[in-house]
């Protein structure tokens, strides 16, 4: 599933490529997918309203409409955004297997009287559309229950240790995944960010120092930021809105490395199960 730095990739390209676009028609081959509404209901409610901007909220991708609607889409875990123009050089990525499973499409016209389309590939059709309210976007429950963004600028030190310390029987490794407490990261991300620290995903809060909890702090900004600036992970399908794959994969120092050397130590990589999903770690570097 993408996780913040790949959701927030997409938000920017959405934001420099569709921003002030009109919607002018909508297709589908999964009707499924959009929840809460008929597709006949759907398509008359969006079609002809200007697209204001693109916004993230954890991993949740959301496209303002004008006259107060907004589009609430969630990749899940093989879905990805394209932003196609009319006319497609040949050397290109939307050619790409894992961009050829499009479920959805949206027409748009810029006010150059451009055409283009918004295509959502999902290979295993576990993505999902909501049109909403703007204002009531905070009410979804997808989103309501969301805990503070973790790039969010209020997210600082004083609050890493204020949601640390309601959770000092919990291994670290299953507070950084718990959307519910900080919102954004996965087991990508909470692998290399807990190996960059030194500190082992097992480890309790309460077993933590204030040297250790600082280090994992700054690590969870440093990271993250990284791999915004690389354009995210291509561990599987994730793609950006031009087909094409991330960077970060190139600088992973242990997830999907076990049974592989760690690059600083030479110990073996381990993996492990830690709230369902797979975490990758060092047991040289990591106590």
């Amino acid at each position: 599933m993408p996780e913040l730095p790949e959701v927030q990739t997409v938000v920017n390209d959405l934001n420099k490529k569709i921003k002030g676009d009109v919607v002018t028609g909508f297709s589908t081959v999964f009707e499924k997918a959009i929840k809460g509404s008929s597709l006949a209901e759907f398509k008359k409610k969006i079609i002809g309203r200007k697209i204001l901007g693109a916004r993230r909220m954890g991993k949740n991708i959301f496209i303002d409409l004008s006259e107060g609607k907004t589009l609430y889409l969630h990749l899940k875990m093989t879905g990805h955004l394209l932003v196609k123009p009319k006319t497609i050089e040949k050397e290109d990525y939307f050619s790409d297997r894992v961009n050829q499973y499009i479920r959805h499409s949206w027409a748009l016209q810029d006010k150059k009287g451009r055409i283009k389309n918004l295509e959502f590939s999902d290979m295993r059709k576990f993505g999902k559309i909501i049109l909403t309210d703007t204002e009531k976007i905070d009410q979804l429950p997808e989103i309501s229950g969301l805990g503070i963004d973790a790039m969010d600028e209020k997210f600082d030190l004083k609050k890493f240790q204020e949601i640390l310390a309601r959770r000092k029987n919990t291994p670290i490794g299953l507070i950084l995944m718990d959307q519910a407490l900080i919102a954004g990261i996965g087991n990508i991300y909470r692998s290399e960010i807990l190996f960059e620290a030194g500190v082992s995903p097992e480890r309790k809060v309460s077993f933590l120092n204030e040297e250790e909890i600082k280090k994992i702090f700054s690590w969870i900004k440093k990271t993250l930021t990284k791999a915004i600036k690389l354009r995210g992970t291509s561990d599987s399908d994730y793609r950006d809105t031009s087909g094409a794959p991330g960077g970060f994969q190139k600088v992973l120092k242990v997830y999907r490395r076990a049974g592989k050397k760690c690059k600083k130590c030479a110990t073996m990589i381990t993996r492990m199960k830690m709230g369902q999903r797979s975490v990758f770690s060092c047991s040289g570097c990591q106590k």
